[in-house]
């Protein structure tokens, strides 16, 4: 019986990247298995490059990101280098005619952020950047239980990442400049996944922010005058009068990569742990129950992303497998629901200019709209 399920890419697409280091290879991985020609790389220099074509099995390293972005045959460039050159990357392919995804931050800066929403639209071309945590099935059981009003009305939720792979002044990396890295690094870095998530699964909108951020390590190994922050804490509220709490870290010993949300709502509570994909923790007054993963009990858009029966584990190249295919299937002109897009990089680059005019002043701050400041129609 055919699996209905899996999402494929059309196999005449060619796909381009630049960078070539960790992401690029979860990138390449998705994209391979989406179907398409994985046909060009180009990295920081030609040794570089030709070192990850082999690397990641492509077919041609390139001299250049010009040559690469210039070059007709290519379709789509997947962009998967460090967060200041995104812009100019992105902007260099978006003016080329290629469709683009791109690392987040989409922009380091909400302006920069909304110029590139504006050129992707000019261009009729498709722009998404991996929010991946949206494409694990239970996050979009959670959605759709929130949404069919299972859950009732919400009234807080709490949210958190954790890693502790910064925990030590020896610990760097150049995430930590800010030159390279742009202004914020926790919250840019992972607590806009957090946001993305919460704003995706309760379809609400984080309306205003009160947050504290603190760097424990002003030097690292490599690095002096440091100023990125690597822990943030806030409260906020939303749209429609929820409340809630988010914390943030990469300095929480053991922790690895702990994305954690909880919403209640009048009717039942759910949380969904990243680190445990498979299931769903569903509270309600008289009782709880773990709902585990099975596609033959799951929502539509939930069973589609459950790609392989229940009990065999999926995890998070899986859930970015997904997005890279969605975004190859609107490409040809498939949008299928939940597609994270350059327009969702603008809302992060929102909240986490957000976040830090409100740790700087110690002031609760008004979280504008992405609709305020393009003028773009959504």
């Amino acid at each position: 019986m055919e699996n209905d399920r899996t999402t494929t890419a059309p196999s005449r697409l060619r796909a381009g990247f630049v960078g070539a280091g960790f992401m690029a290879e979860v990138h390449s991985r998705a994209a391979r298995a989406a179907g398409v020609e994985i046909a060009g790389i180009a990295s920081s220099n030609p040794a570089s490059a030709a070192r990850a074509k082999d690397r990641l099995g492509v077919d041609r390293a390139y001299a250049s990101v010009q040559d690469l972005v210039q070059d007709d045959k290519i379709d789509v460039i997947h962009v998967c280098t460090p967060n200041a050159t995104h812009v100019a990357l992105a902007e260099a392919a978006l003016k080329a005619g290629k469709h683009v995804v791109c690392e987040k931050p989409l922009a380091t800066n909400v302006l920069d952020a909304t110029h590139l929403v504006e050129l992707a639209s000019t261009a009729g071309t498709v722009g998404t950047v991996p929010f991946v945590y949206r494409f694990h099935p239970m996050v979009r059981e959670a959605r759709e239980r929130i949404a069919s009003g299972q859950t009732g009305r919400i009234s807080t939720i709490q949210g958190s990442y954790l890693q502790d792979w910064l925990l030590s002044r020896d610990d760097d990396n150049w995430r930590v400049d800010a030159g390279i890295g742009g202004p914020s690094r926790a919250f840019a870095d992972i607590g806009s996944h957090l946001c993305d998530l919460i704003e995706f699964v309760t379809g609400d909108r984080i309306s205003r922010v009160g947050a504290l951020s603190r760097t424990l390590f002003t030097g690292r190994a490599n690095h002096k005058n440091v100023q990125t922050e690597d822990l943030v804490s806030a409260v906020f509220a939303t749209e429609n009068g929820a409340v809630g709490n988010l914390l943030v870290s990469q300095v929480a010993p053991g922790r690895k990569n702990r994305l954690m949300i909880e919403i209640s709502g009048s009717e039942s509570t759910l949380q969904f742990d990243q680190e445990a994909p498979e299931t769903l923790w569903l509270g309600k007054r008289t009782g709880s129950q773990l709902l585990v993963r099975d596609p033959a009990a799951l929502s539509p858009d939930a069973a589609r992303l459950s790609v392989v029966p229940a009990g065999h584990p999926q995890g998070y190249q899986d859930a970015f497998n997904a997005f890279v295919a969605d975004t190859y299937a609107a490409i040809s002109g498939d949008i299928r629901e939940g597609l994270p897009t350059f327009r969702d990089g603008l809302r992060a680059a929102i909240l986490t200019e957000s976040i830090i005019e409100s740790s700087n002043s110690g002031q609760w701050i008004d979280v504008p709209g992405v609709k305020q400041l393009e003028g773009v129609q959504q």
